[in-house]
């Protein structure tokens, strides 16, 4: 396979698509689902409303042959506050796209039929369609909803679905008392990012496709107190069935409790259909151990593994474990990034993503030994890939364009090609920033569409969540660089300490350290900035999300008055109370350095003695808040805590708080509202 820059794909993508988009136009079932006004194409500007008119693609898959993909597409309708996903068929070779029918998660057979989720029968299960999209015919019929679902070569299915397993509701535990509304827990972890423990755990069935319908399904967790795939993001991609369909190979986090709430420490266990056997194939492996995926002749597993329990952001090494002796092998020893998504091809070589320098880019290795081999070059992030032979289907995005699928240089997905055709995008500039302690630091300046460099101009500071995310060449619905340059604004966005990406010890330096070098970082890289012509100093913001909300609420008692105006959203504000109040424990036990009452513990000490909260006095600049009521991650009254202690200070600021969001904001119309707040707050102070 020959190296990709798409970087210049990209570039040629949106010089040709506006053909592409005419033709589709034309078409009964046009690829454009919503067309621009004509007041948006003059303009020539992104805004939010034109953002939400993006199509945005999901899941895919390729044909047996490799000669087409299917794919997931969803469009919002902004006024009726919702969206709809499509499976779409487009010819790898690059042909006009076919709308199929409504579903989501497609996977295409060997038989040539595709399967997918859909709700039109009143609850998420599993279908089947043919390529032409005509007559779905339903599969499963189990109780509740299928969350996820796999097919084997043989017809053998899994699907994970939620099963009552214990009893948490007052009105379970007394049945005498059926209008009780209470919650009863002797444990954590109560709430889990966006939902309370209400006794129901996400199971794996497996069961076998006959004459049309699924049947025999059988609970392989035997009704036991665990999530697989994993709470909280469940996510599918965590189990896999072998070649010949006779094992499935998935993981689990078997703890349960306190001990649950404070440890990554999930496994891969092996389930063999024919005796119904389970055995673990990572025992003693104490991190995340993720991902399985089988070699061709099924006689090998690849996994990514973490060393570390209770560091969610270690090194996701890339290793294989011998199925008949258990010997396992960890490939990426040389290699100082993470290895995700794999999979073998059918010369038994391991195909993966990895963040390189804020990108993610497809890599491939040798499982017998050898070093890595880079395939894709250029500033884009591969966010997804099928193989099928010697086709490879890749996802892409960048931070001037959503996600599309590509084959080497052809888009197959057009479904934007009239907003990539009319809308400006901002240039985006690669600039390596020199930090306190004489590192490189690379830092992503976005510039307004029509930028002139003899004007000034007003200038954000992004500061990145996770906090080991790395600001890469993302596309947000949410964030979205381009969307603020499109406003008038200029945007810095560092890759500061603590990201991946820049090599492991890069990434593990902020833990133990929020308020050490990484805050250093971030004002290396808005200082280094503002020194331009261009730069207005006198019109600096600070804005983030997560992680990055506590480095705004840090910031607005430590900056100097280099700003004059804030935004943090779902930030963390007093790291004491955050403790007792978020979930996931190893979080809070890794980043601060432990609990707040172990005084003899200086890293931890450390920590507390810099909570933003302590620095409340020094606030002196407009700040605006965001939070939404179901985030159990940063809880809302972090939030409250910061609204209160900048007006009892006098600090003009604002709260807006999404009822029905958690640490991010996805429905339309609370997205349209976000960005009238976020915008309207900046033009006030900053313009």
């Amino acid at each position: 396979m020959k190296n990709l820059n798409f970087s210049a794909i990209l570039l040629v993508a949106a010089a040709v698509c506006g053909a592409c988009g005419a033709k589709s136009n034309k078409m009964e079932n046009s690829a454009i689902l919503n067309p621009l006004t004509e007041n948006e194409r003059g303009a020539a500007r992104l805004t939010p409303e034109v953002m939400w008119k993006m199509a945005r693609v999901g899941g895919f898959d390729l044909s047996p042959d490799g000669t087409e993909t299917v794919y997931a597409l969803t469009s919002y309708d902004v006024a009726a506050n919702r969206g709809t996903t499509c499976l779409w068929r487009a010819s790898t070779e690059g042909a006009d796209p076919v709308r199929l029918t409504e579903g989501n998660s497609p996977a295409w057979l060997a038989d040539g039929t595709i399967v997918f989720l859909s709700d039109r029968s009143g609850s998420s299960q599993i279908w089947r369609v043919g390529p032409e999209g005509k007559n779905p015919t339903q599969l499963s019929a189990v109780d509740g909803d299928v969350e996820s679902f796999g097919v084997a070569s043989n017809g053998n299915v899994w699907i994970a679905k939620k099963v009552a397993v214990e009893k948490r509701l007052s009105s379970d535990v007394y049945d005498d008392m059926p209008k009780s509304k209470g919650r009863i827990y002797d444990d954590l972890m109560a709430r889990h990012w966006n939902y309370w423990d209400e006794g129901s755990y996400q199971h794996l069935f497996v069961g076998r496709i006959e004459g049309g319908t699924i049947k025999n399904l059988v609970d392989i967790m035997h009704g036991e107190p665990w999530d697989a795939p994993m709470a909280p993001y469940f996510d599918g991609s965590e189990v896999a069935w072998n070649n010949a369909g006779t094992q499935l190979a998935y993981t689990c986090k078997k703890l349960a409790g306190t001990a649950y709430a404070v440890s990554t420490d999930s496994d891969i266990y092996l389930y063999d259909v024919a005796s119904g056997a389970t055995r673990n194939l990572t025992e003693g492996m104490v991190g995340y151990d993720k991902y399985p995926r089988f070699s061709p002749d099924d006689s090998r597993v690849a996994f990514s593994s973490m060393a570390r329990a209770g560091n969610e952001s270690d090194k996701a090494r890339l290793f294989t474990v011998d199925l008949a002796t258990g010997v396992k092998n960890y490939l990426t020893s040389e290699f100082d990034y993470n290895a995700t998504d794999l999979t073998w091809d059918a010369d038994g070589r391991i195909y993966f993503i990895a963040p390189i320098e804020a990108t993610e880019q497809f890599c491939r290795i040798n499982p017998d030994g050898g070093a890595v081999e880079r395939l894709t070059e250029g500033d884009h992030d591969v966010v997804g890939y099928a193989r099928k032979g010697a086709v490879t289907v890749l996802a892409v995005q960048s931070i001037s364009s959503p996600t599309e699928l590509y084959n080497g240089d052809r888009l197959l997905t057009i479904h934007n090609s009239e907003i990539r055709e009319e809308i400006r995008m901002g240039r985006v500039e690669k600039r390596w920033v020199a930090t306190t302690d004489n590192k490189r630091m690379l830092t992503w300046v976005v510039y307004p569409p029509d930028f002139d460099p003899a004007k000034k101009y007003p200038t954000l500071l992004y500061c990145q969540g996770g906090p080991q995310d790395a600001v890469s060449q993302f596309w947000s619905y949410r964030w979205n660089f381009q969307l603020m340059a499109a406003q008038g604004y200029v945007v810095v966005a560092p890759n500061r300490r603590g990201v991946p990406s820049f090599g492991q010890e890069w990434l593990d330096q902020i833990s133990g350290d929020y308020s050490g070098q990484n805050i250093r970082d971030y004002l290396s890289a808005i200082d280094d900035v503002a020194r331009e012509p261009w730069c207005d100093r006198d019109r600096l913001g600070c804005v983030g999300a997560s992680y990055g909300g506590y480095s705004v609420f840090f910031l607005a008692g430590n900056h100097d008055r280099r700003f004059k105006a804030f935004i943090a959203h779902c930030g963390i504000f007093d790291f004491e109370s955050m403790y007792g109040q978020t979930e996931e424990l190893f979080f809070v036990n890794n980043d601060y350095g432990g609990p707040y009452w172990e005084t003899k513990n200086a890293v931890a000490q450390r920590s507390y003695a810099n909570s933003p909260h302590k620095f409340v006095a020094r606030w002196d600049t407009p700040i605006l808040i965001f939070t939404g009521e179901k985030d159990y991650r940063i809880p809302y009254v972090q939030s409250l805590e910061a609204f209160t202690a900048a007006r009892v200070r006098g600090v003009p600021a604002r709260l807006v708080v999404f009822e029905n969001e958690a640490h991010q904001v996805f429905k339309p119309q609370n997205s349209m509202v976000w960005n009238r707040e976020f915008f309207g707050w900046l033009d006030k102070y900053l313009k």
